[in-house]
Order: structure tokens, then sequence, then C-alpha cells
């Protein structure tokens, strides 16, 4: 069975079904796009089982030929980088798609273009061929811009717009980077592995300039200062579930692609690595000390991303197996916690019409199960021990002290920043007098558990045995980190 077609392939035949249901049945939409959102999470989950923690190279394995006389291959697969994302993709895909259930506007649109947006990103984690993983690539941009311009804030035009320029600025540069490396192979290909395997006749000169263009790529969206401008304003305007797949999963794609390149332009790589260790220190400082400044919470998620990423930068500037460790899991902790924050964010939003810190004050006696479980989100947000996204910003740190030396110590300021506002959101939003304009509010409901418990849990449970997911991780990180050694 061709099960890495079914889980990437089973979203967009679930938003065929959607646009082809009747306008009197567009709740339909919604069940529709669960089962199949959920049939890709069923399929992934199940691979844990046969999936082969001991090996680096690519599993379950797909090719087909696409357009043979341009060597483009319809090719397919996962290892230790690709697959961890791969699950994280179908898991937040059912939370965000179980914070929508309240949408009414456009049912059928919302949850296709949903659908989609999964298809697309699942698409890049598992392609084994450029040319495929750029269509993936810019597929994603297509339901991102409907949905923020459809469903966002009030100035939706504006975010879709500079979200639509930014990347798609940043993808004609990976597109000139991915023909230089395919006119550079004999024979011509775009096939991932023969790539891999012919750069080791490339010049350290020549792989340089093809790195950059990806480089410039992949920076629009992790993103990298100064290539973040798009970011905080479509997280605002964004509708939440929308939030939750960009934060939790749109950042990834352009961390992920420099690991990928990696493998391809060793040397295009080690030429750079102390401007990545520069770019990952400024990202860190910048989007702490930006965040630092806000007083609207959804603002204060959006920037700290900024921060937060920097550090999984910071792991793959490292370059050797304990940052790009954490770099990984650095992806995959954030993804967890900062897509949960959104949802949270979201929730407090639709019972109070505010995210000003100013006016959420005393929410612990009110809403003691939104408390416990925001607050969880935050401190490990901020990094505590015992929670999941410590272990990756130590990892990071660790790594970057083996290759950079005491220069790291810059990127502890990043985090006594995030201590700091992290607990003056939870000092704010948690302790003193209730507003009494404000009025009674409702706790975290079913639905609403549903979605934010099993973040939660995955929070502690990566903190308490992070080997769950190193373990995934380790074969393929100690096999690029020796090539590019």
């Amino acid at each position: 069975m061709p099960i890495l077609t079914a889980i990437t392939w089973l979203p967009l035949v679930g938003a065929v079904v959607i646009v082809l249901l009747p306008r009197a049945q567009a709740s339909l939409a919604r069940v529709v796009a669960l089962t199949a959102a959920g049939g890709s999470l069923a399929l992934s989950w199940g691979l844990l089982a046969t999936f082969d923690r001991s090996s680096s190279e690519p599993q379950f394995t797909e090719r087909a030929t696409w357009i043979p006389e341009l060597g483009m291959t319809y090719s397919l697969g996962v290892d230790g980088l690709s697959y961890p994302l791969v699950l994280l993709t179908t898991v937040l895909t059912v939370i965000a798609l179980i914070a929508s259930l309240k949408v009414e506007r456009s049912p059928k649109a919302y949850f296709a273009w949903m659908m989609l947006l999964e298809f697309a990103i699942l698409g890049v984690f598992v392609a084994r061929d450029w040319f495929l993983f750029y269509v993936f690539w810019e597929l994603a941009l297509i339901p991102m811009f409907f949905l923020i311009g459809i469903w966002g804030g009030l100035k939706k035009e504006r975010a879709t717009l500079t979200f639509f320029m930014y990347t798609l600025g940043g993808s004609i540069f990976m597109l000139l980077g991915i023909f230089a490396i395919y006119l550079a192979a004999d024979p011509r290909t775009f096939d991932m592995t023969a790539l891999e395997a012919a750069s080791g006749g490339w010049t350290r000169s020549f792989q340089l300039l093809p790195f950059l263009a990806f480089f410039i790529g992949f920076a629009v969206k992790i993103p990298v200062f100064p290539l973040h401008g798009w970011l905080p304003l479509a997280h605002v305007q964004a509708p939440t579930p929308v939030s939750i797949m960009l934060s939790g999963v749109l950042l990834k794609l352009g961390a992920y692609g420099i690991l990928r390149v990696a493998d391809t332009l060793p040397l295009g790589l080690q030429a750079v690595l102390p401007l990545l260790f520069v770019l990952a220190l400024v990202n860190i400082l910048y989007g702490a000390f930006l965040a630092f400044r806000q007083t609207d919470l959804k603002a204060i998620v959006a920037f700290s991303s900024i921060s937060h990423m920097g550090f999984v930068l910071l792991g793959i500037a490292a370059l050797n197996v304990t940052g790009v460790s954490g770099a990984v899991f650095m992806m995959l902790a954030h993804g967890i916690i900062t897509g949960g924050l959104f949802l949270l964010v979201g929730i407090i939003y639709e019972r109070t019409n505010t995210m000003e810190l100013g006016q959420l004050s005393g929410l612990a006696g009110q809403v003691p199960r939104y408390a416990g479980v925001t607050v969880l989100a935050l401190l490990a947000s901020m990094g505590l021990p015992g929670l999941a996204q410590f272990v990756g910003e130590f990892q990071t740190l660790i790594g970057a002290f083996e290759r950079w030396g005491l220069y790291v110590l810059f990127a502890s300021l990043g985090i006594l920043v995030t201590a700091t506002f992290t607990l003056r959101v939870i000092a704010a939003m948690f302790t003193g007098d209730v507003d009494e304009r404000r009025g009674s509010l409702r706790d975290l409901d079913a639905r609403e558990l549903t979605a934010a418990v099993p973040l939660a849990v995955l929070t502690v449970v990566l903190g308490v045995f992070p080997s769950l997911a190193l373990g995934l991780t380790d074969a393929t990180v100690r096999a690029m980190t020796a090539l590019n050694g």
C-alpha cells in the first residue's frame, strides 16, 4: 500500500468531497474535514510501529515517473527529519479543525481550504524530489491567502498582501537554487537522493550561491530577521485555527528546508554558518524584546515565535549532533506549545472580545480550567525545566556552545527577557481583581478541552520523556552532521 500517498492525499480527497457537497448540507463539511484529517492522523501515527529508528535512509519510499524528459519524479519518503514533522502536522490539523467547529461563515469553503493546506504541508515534508517539493511549497500559499483574507480580522487585506509578497518573493530565490543544482547534475534530475550523490563533485564556491538562494526562500518562512515583517500582522489578523497552523507548522517549513538542502549542498551550509549564528542571535533577542513591548496577547505570542525559531536556527548553526537534534526537537515543542497558546488566546477572545492584558485580570478565579492549561502553556513557552521546550532550548545552547563558545551567552539574555514577559502575562491575566464590567465567564467546555488537553499532555510527556522524539531523529541527525562535519 502506498502509505505516504494515502496520508498526503487523503486531505485533498476530503477537500474535493467538501466542494461537491450540496449547499443545503454545508454543515457536513465539518464531518468530512475531521474524517479526512483523522484518517491522515491515524495512518501517520500508525507508522510508528514500523519506522526504523536506527536507519538514516528514507523510509516508506514511493517512486513513479512524472516528467522523465525533465528528470521530474513523483518521489516520496520520510526520515528522522521529516517523519516527526508529519506527525506534528496531522495532530495540529485535527486540533485546528476542532477549534473551527463554530465557524459559520461559508463553512464549505473554509474547511476545503483547511484540507488543501494540510495536503500541501504534508507534501512538503514527504517529497523526495525538489521540483515536487517546490510545487507543494507554492501550493501552501494559496489556502493560507484565502483563509486569512476571508476569515481574518479588520486588517486582513493588508495581512494577506504582505504574507503573499514576502513568501512569493522568497520562493523565487528558492526556485533559482533548485534550477542551479538541476543544471549542475549529470544526468539532470530533481531527485534528492541522486543530487546528494552528485554533490560530492561540486566545489564549495559553486555550492555557496545556490545555498544562499535556498536560504532566502526558507528564511522568509522561519522567519529570519529582517525577512520577518509578514509574521506579526498575519498572526494577529488570522482566525485562531489558522494561527495554530501558521505558528505550529508553517514556520517549520523553512527550518526543515534548510536541513533538507544541507544534504545536497553541505559545503554551502558550512560556508554560511557564521552568518546563521549571528542571525540566530538577532532573532532570539529581537523577537524577545519586541514581545516584551506588546500588550496584545496574540502579538506577544507572535513575536515570541520569532525568538523561539531563533533557537532552531541556532541549533542548525551549531551543525553538530546536539545542536541539530535540539533544533528538530525545538520545532516539535514550539509547534505543540505555541499552537496551544494561540488556541487558548482565541478561546478567551471569544468570551471577552479583547486580547489586551490590561482587561484580562483575575481570570484564575473565574475560569480555573482555562487558567491551569494556559499557565502550563506559558511556562512551557518560557522554557521551564520538565516541559517540552526546555529540552530543545538546552540542546541548541549546548550544541552552539560547543562550536561558538561564549558568544552563545547573548542568547541567554533572550531567555531572561522571555521569562520576564511571560511571568508578566501570567500575573496580569490570572491575579488581581476581576473587572466587574466583564461579567461572569464560562470555563473550557468539552470541545475546547478536547483540543487543548492533548497539547498539554504532549507538552509534559515530551518534557519528561524527550527520548520519545529524539529516538526518531537521532540516526538521521547523526548522518547529516557527519556529512557536514
